[in-house]
């Protein structure tokens, strides 16, 4: 690994957008990692560069061959991820891909396939499995801490404004709450219950009237038999996301709300705010239930996740959460897509 001589993990950002950004501050941030470069063909990427006092490239590939960085973090457009995924496997260098993965199953098994060939390790930034909360809820759920798993309910409804849509491409098909918010969702879902085997679907746009749908409903059917429902739209006045209930991202007024319940036959759990409701005594409907607040020693995701990437990098950890793995997640997100056009259930 070529780092510099304090020993930091040299990382490179690919893409200086929204997330980028977040990235690039996180780094600068962390003592054991620095920036060595930005790629980004903006004139604002090349602004932000020469302010920081990072070196700046218009194109990744000559970046990549320039710097030599020892990890790279891939946050460009979506369809940009794979290309920029293959050309750092190629090069030895380690990756950091934010969500999703790829665009289609098929291009992620082809980043992952050429990650393996090259012995490069493939991190995927589903951030919120780094949440203390999510992890806390995976032990209980899975460690039978709410008896049988039977139950589950998310909601993101949370209204985006106006002028979130003077972008075209977030009118257009694909540009909706289902591709571009729902997969949160349902990684949550994954990793904190379980594989899902079924998905069922409904959309409309009724709202706006847009080609993309502002709201939908789903239905899932774990392997485990458990079933859970999804409701999500954008167009709606509502304190019930995890955006606004979680406090992960400053730009969301917090509200002390809760957005996921899980259901168990010897208790639920509600999130973000960890609430454990539960009988004491007695059991049935006639009983009075009480809740208990669990603690945790709250952390920021993301500033753990790229902690996490640093010992990848180091090769000290295997990626949390592999390609593979969010290959899954983008499986079952398309699978919605698919039961909502077509009106059908899809088996994963």
């Amino acid at each position: 690994m070529n780092s510099s001589s304090e020993g930091q993990v040299r990382i490179a950002v690919v893409g200086a957008g929204v997330i980028g950004i977040t990235h690039i501050n996180i780094i600068q941030q962390e003592p054991d990692c620095v920036v060595a470069a930005i790629a980004d063909p903006t004139p604002a990427a090349a602004s932000l560069a020469a302010e920081r006092g990072i070196p700046y490239f218009a194109d990744y590939v000559e970046m990549l061959d320039a710097v030599k960085p020892d990890g790279a973090i891939i946050a460009t457009p979506n369809a940009l991820h794979v290309p920029v995924g293959l050309a750092c496997a190629e090069r030895g260098i380690p990756m950091l891909v934010e969500k999703p993965i790829a665009e289609s199953v098929e291009s992620s098994l082809t980043l992952i396939e050429a990650a393996e060939r090259a012995g490069v390790a493939l991190l995927v930034g589903h951030y919120r499995r780094h949440n203390p909360i999510t992890q806390k809820a995976r032990e209980l759920v899975q460690g039978g801490g709410i008896g049988k798993l039977t139950t589950a309910t998310g909601l993101y409804l949370i209204q985006k404004p106006d002028s979130y849509f003077d972008i075209a491409w977030r009118r257009a098909a694909g540009g909706g709450p289902v591709l571009i918010n729902l997969i949160h969702a349902i990684d949550d879902l994954r990793f904190i219950c379980g594989e899902i085997a079924t998905v069922q679907a409904v959309s409309s746009n009724a709202v706006r009237g847009f080609a993309v749908e502002d709201t939908a409903a789903v239905i899932v059917g774990f392997q485990n038999g458990a079933l859970a429902t999804l409701t999500l739209s954008d167009a709606v006045a509502s304190p019930w996301s995890w955006e606004i209930t979680a406090s992960e991202n400053p730009f969301f007024p917090r509200q002390p709300e809760n957005s996921y319940y899980f259901g168990g036959t010897e208790g639920s759990l509600a999130l973000p705010k960890l609430e454990f409701w539960s009988y004491k005594g007695e059991k049935g409907w006639g009983a009075p239930l009480s809740c208990e607040k669990i603690g945790i020693q709250h952390a920021d995701p993301l500033v753990r996740q790229m902690q996490h990437f640093c010992r990848v990098v180091r090769g000290e950890e295997k990626p949390f959460i592999t390609g593979a793995d969010a290959t899954r997640t983008l499986a079952v997100t398309l699978a919605v897509k698919q039961a909502a056009e077509k009106g059908c259930s899809v088996k994963l």
